[in-house]
């Protein structure tokens, strides 16, 4: 008999003991076992229980589905698939048409227009994703899992993409009051919430072998810059880091700035590539893979 046999065999479990409690219906919170007390777990002495529960839960399951490695991809929750942009512009445009004097409505037409613009990274995302998972399925299924943030945007079309071709994909959801909520795509046993950014942000990296930024907001921002600094400060083993759109990025971030005020250093810019569409951020990871 091994250990862990011995030990079920010996012990009840903490399932088993919870249920027993319930039984009893005792009225007062007082009575409830710790671990199976809602109202306790949330208070706020206990958040460094909660946050030590919301490293394991994700770590424990993605290890019970056989998950070895995976590719992240970022990137705006705002930008939707092509049709839906376009539907959403006709209608500010349809708008202001009809108030040509409303300059908030003028403003919405050029937003609703970038919009439409962007959302070709959504189909960049998709295909990106659809390569990687391809990939991952020709070498078992359990490496190069491509994980999101859970959300709508570019990150569904990361997941669509990978769901499309068969494989298993992750979303790492935050709870936020908007925007935010688990896309259709993503497998439904590596759909994780999370309270704490840090623990989030912790399991993209745990085991990514590589990071693609696609256009975003702050919150693609702040994966991208965590993970430049975690690699430049040698917290974590070089990965490569791609940022699709050249446009987008060169314009929203001038890189050789920091470098000439000697806020980084000149082997800082290598830490990462700019690319313009899926096929060149492949051919990229699949060299360094």
């Amino acid at each position: 008999m091994t250990e862990k046999s011995a030990k079920e065999k010996i012990f009840v479990s903490a399932a088993e003991d919870a249920a027993a409690c319930r039984r009893q219906l005792m009225d007062h919170p007082s009575y409830r076992l710790a671990y199976d007390d809602a109202d306790f777990m949330l208070r706020e002495e206990l958040r460094a229980v909660r946050l030590q529960m919301e490293w394991l839960k994700p770590d424990l399951i993605q290890d019970e589905h056989g998950i070895k490695s995976t590719v992240v991809i970022f990137g705006g929750a705002r930008f939707p698939e092509r049709p839906t942009a376009e539907q959403k512009f006709k209608a500010a445009e349809a708008a202001f048409l009809a108030a040509p004097e409303d300059v908030q409505l003028q403003q919405q037409v050029r937003r609703a227009r970038h919009v439409l613009d962007n959302s070709r990274y959504y189909d960049e995302a998709r295909r990106l994703a659809s390569r990687v998972t391809e990939y991952s399925l020709s070498q078992g299924g359990s490496e190069f899992v491509v994980v999101t943030g859970g959300g709508p945007g570019v990150m569904e079309a990361a997941n669509r993409g990978a769901a499309e071709v068969g494989g298993k994909t992750i979303g790492l959801n935050i709870v936020l009051p908007f925007e935010q909520e688990p896309n259709r795509y993503i497998s439904p046993e590596l759909c994780f919430q999370f309270h704490y950014f840090a623990l989030r942000k912790m399991h993209f990296l745990k085991r990514a072998r590589a990071l693609v930024a696609c256009p975003g907001g702050f919150g693609t921002l702040d994966e991208l810059f965590e993970t430049l600094t975690l690699i430049q400060t040698g917290k974590v083993k070089a990965i490569p880091v791609v940022l699709l759109g050249k446009e987008y990025w060169t314009r929203l971030i001038d890189f050789n700035y920091l470098f000439e005020q000697g806020a980084i250093a000149q082997k800082d810019l290598d830490l990462f590539s700019i690319v313009d569409t899926a096929q060149e951020a492949w051919q990229i990871l699949h060299e360094a893979w």
